[in-house]
């Protein structure tokens, strides 16, 4: 029986690209380096966003074996200060989210969201996008916990819960959130909706794939 859920935040509760790819591409455009589509961004995502500006970053720039850590480091913040400026301008919740954020809460599953964007980000955005949702944890990318797919995060929300985390359910986008979910002994669910494809879910791991969000109802029953 499921008790509880934890969601991934971009590409799973929200549609967080467009904003995260125009920040980024600001801080490209104005060093002369080449922008990309949100396209590429979408494949971009999901490792924190160390791993974003490097892979958005020339190799010659971005590779710690560069030797431009320093300038590394100045456009990596650039582009947190551009992202948290202008997080909120076009994001929002994927339709039907909102909906079953409200059902399960009213039905007493507890919800957290784990992310891997930075902690301050993941909370400004989850408490401006979902101001009526009693998550029981909101946690981002801390420098006192490893990032998924390592399953610190997701025990130490377990723990808080009270619950044991064979009656949890992960619910993300990509192949990390579901190796977090395995390894966190939780039940891991594929969000087809969202920035990647079913055959990564699948291969990540996935229990099962949800078509939308209230597909997830199911697995309550």
């Amino acid at each position: 029986m499921i008790r509880a859920a934890i969601f991934d935040l971009d590409g799973t509760l929200a549609d967080t690209i467009g904003d995260l790819g125009d920040a980024v591409n600001s801080v490209l455009s104005a060093h002369g380096f080449p922008e990309h589509s949100m396209l590429t961004y979408k494949v971009m995502v999901g490792n924190g966003f160390a791993m974003l500006m490097r892979r958005a970053l020339p190799s010659s720039i971005a590779s710690p074996e560069a030797g431009n850590e320093e300038l590394f480091t100045t456009l990596l913040n650039e582009a947190v200060s551009e992202y948290t400026r202008r997080s909120l301008a076009t994001t929002k919740p994927f339709p039907g989210i909102e909906e079953l954020l409200a059902t399960l809460s009213s039905g007493k599953v507890l919800c957290s969201v784990l992310s891997n964007k930075p902690d301050p980000m993941v909370k400004h955005i989850v408490a401006s996008l979902f101001p009526q949702i009693p998550f029981l944890a909101v946690i981002g990318d801390r420098e006192s916990a490893p990032r998924k797919p390592d399953p610190s995060s997701a025990l130490e929300i377990a723990r808080i819960a009270g619950i044991p985390t064979g009656q949890f359910a992960f619910i993300g986008d990509s192949g990390v959130d579901m190796r977090t979910g395995a390894a966190s002994g939780m039940l891991p669910l594929g969000a087809s909706w969202g920035y990647r494809s079913k055959a990564e879910l699948v291969n990540g791991g996935a229990a099962g794939i949800l078509d939308k969000p209230s597909d997830f109802l199911a697995y309550l029953e």
